[in-house]
């Protein structure tokens, strides 16, 4: 699987639980939010819970 980040907005667009962990992300580390996508991405999606959606996508 490879980083796109329209398909990382759109699957966070469509979750309500990645919006927030989103967020947190950007608040914690202070980054910037294509930044805080890809940790998302690597931390969420790669080896988490929503790699079939991304997948979908």
């Amino acid at each position: 699987m490879k980083f796109v980040k329209s398909k990382m907005m759109q699957l966070v667009k469509e979750n309500e639980e990645l919006k927030i962990r989103l967020k947190s992300i950007m608040k914690e580390h202070e980054l910037e939010k294509t930044l805080a996508l890809k940790a998302m991405y690597h931390s969420e999606v790669v080896e988490g819970k929503f790699q079939g959606k991304y997948q979908e996508l």
